[in-house]
């Protein structure tokens, strides 16, 4: 299979707001006043946990229909903790993104515990969000300069 091909793009609207192009879908980000933004939309690590559940929910539903699985609700919580002093420039002891991120995954389903591990197993195997939040992923970053 052919590798598929996604992409963001967008421009900065304040120091804490950024509206993002996604296909023909427009993502405000922004920050709470707390943090110096507006609110008129999920901050960044916001938006990352619930990419996360949102391809939770996509591959869970896929395996359970290949594992014979009847869901009939699926709820997805993912919560995680960071300190934000690395990103306020007041120290460099701890990392800047999530200390840990957790899932809580309550299906109602008519899956037996052994087959309930068993897609959970997939899920976790299958989903790309997960496999880049467990694992490194080569990053690039290109400065462009504009005249």
């Amino acid at each position: 299979m052919a590798d598929l091909f996604f992409k963001v793009e967008g421009e900065a609207q304040t120091a804490a707001r950024f509206d993002a192009n996604a296909r023909q879908f427009t993502l405000v980000i922004d920050e709470p006043p707390a943090l110096g933004g507006d609110d008129l939309g999920a901050n960044p690590v916001e938006f990352l946990l619930a990419s996360y559940a949102g391809c939770m929910n996509v591959v869970a539903h896929l395996t359970a229909k290949e594992l014979g699985i009847k869901v009939e609700k699926l709820t997805i919580s993912v919560s995680g903790n960071l300190n934000p002093a690395r990103l306020f420039g007041q120290s460099e002891e701890e990392r800047a993104g999530f200390k840990q991120i957790d899932v809580n995954f309550t299906p109602v389903t008519d899956a037996s515990p052994e087959l309930t591990a068993k897609w959970i197993k997939a899920i976790k195997n299958r989903c790309p969000i997960n496999d880049n939040l467990a694992f490194p992923t080569p990053l690039t970053f290109n400065l462009i300069q504009l005249n």
